[in-house]
């Protein structure tokens, strides 16, 4: 396993939160940071686009501030997810302002572009690539990227169908840089499994729905809770690619979550425009994402002690028959 100098020090759990749209936000981020868990967010929650800048320029300034009041706990990096997909007419002008900023990570979705890679080297940046199999997982390596981030069975949104057992394993046969593995990751023995299964950071995004910094409405962070791996709905009708999405919210919206149709993949959209309106707007806004881990999620918190909750039972983790 490999772990980068940019983490180093500056983790109190191996644990990348993830990119929500919507929902991850600088005070979102801010926090995920403090705590000592990578934090993220989508470039395209900044809408208008001007406010990526003020967005990057604010976790800066207050990660600054904390890592000086704590010399001894320096917060963790923060990264900024960009999709490469080509709907996104952002993704120039969003980078330009990642290079302004020189974002310490880049987390790419939906496309590898080695030039993107060389750009975030030249600021001294890394890149971390989602992908969902082994065709996806080489190519993003061979055109650069730094890390691969396994999103498996069971993750929260976007998803794959493969077990992380066998991804991660097959995974590791060839690659050796830093993985981190998405997929059902709502505790913190679940982290203590995903390295023992040779990935480096456990991938956490539906269990920070359900706190206080989350930008998700109030029956959002409610229905996480109260919901279990059977809520989970797994289709690709509401963006044109395969997601997991909360049954409750399938239902709210007057569908049959056991009858949905297939979407055409070739209409698949993730841009937005200046109104911050989808091309899809059910999605995420009315249609709820979430992964299958959500069963340990059974209460709303901040984000400090939803950490403090991983950290406790990451370090409590063991074999029982030992």
């Amino acid at each position: 396993m490999s772990m980068p100098a940019l983490f180093k020090g500056r983790l109190s759990i191996p644990v990348i939160a993830a990119p929500l749209f919507i929902i991850s936000v600088p005070e979102l981020v801010i926090a995920q940071c403090k705590a000592g868990v990578v934090g993220s967010f989508p470039a395209l929650n900044a809408r208008p686009a001007a406010l990526l800048d003020e967005w990057l320029a604010q976790i800066q300034e207050e990660l600054a501030a904390y890592d000086r009041a704590h010399p001894e706990r320096p917060s963790a990096p923060f990264a900024v997810n960009q999709i490469v997909h080509k709907s996104n007419n952002r993704l120039e002008q969003d980078l330009a302002v990642c290079e302004k900023h020189k974002v310490p990570m880049i987390i790419t979705s939906l496309g590898a572009r080695e030039e993107l890679n060389q750009a975030a080297h030249r600021w001294g940046g890394i890149v971390f690539h989602d992908v969902i199999n082994q065709k996806f997982a080489h190519k993003a390596v061979e055109k650069g990227a730094d890390g691969l981030i396994l999103v498996s069975a069971g993750a929260g949104g976007h998803a794959g169908e493969l077990s992380p057992f066998a991804f991660v394993a097959e995974t590791r046969q060839w690659f050796d840089g830093p993985i981190a593995l998405s997929g059902a990751i709502a505790n913190g023995r679940a982290v203590k499994a995903a390295r023992m299964l040779g990935a480096d950071f456990g991938y956490i995004g539906s269990a920070f729905i359900a706190t206080h910094e989350a930008n998700a409405v109030p029956r959002y962070k409610e229905m996480i809770t109260t919901s279990g791996a059977e809520d989970i709905v797994y289709s690709n009708l509401f963006t044109g690619v395969h997601g997991n999405y909360l049954k409750p919210s399938i239902l709210a919206a007057g569908m049959d979550p056991d009858h949905l149709p297939q979407s055409d993949p070739s209409q698949m959209s993730f841009g937005t425009d200046e109104s911050g309106e989808r091309n899809k707007p059910k999605a995420w806004k009315e249609i709820w994402g979430s992964g299958q881990g959500i069963g340990s999620i059974t209460g709303i918190v901040a984000v400090a002690e939803l950490v403090a909750r991983l950290k406790s039972e990451y370090d409590d983790a063991r074999d029982p028959s030992l």
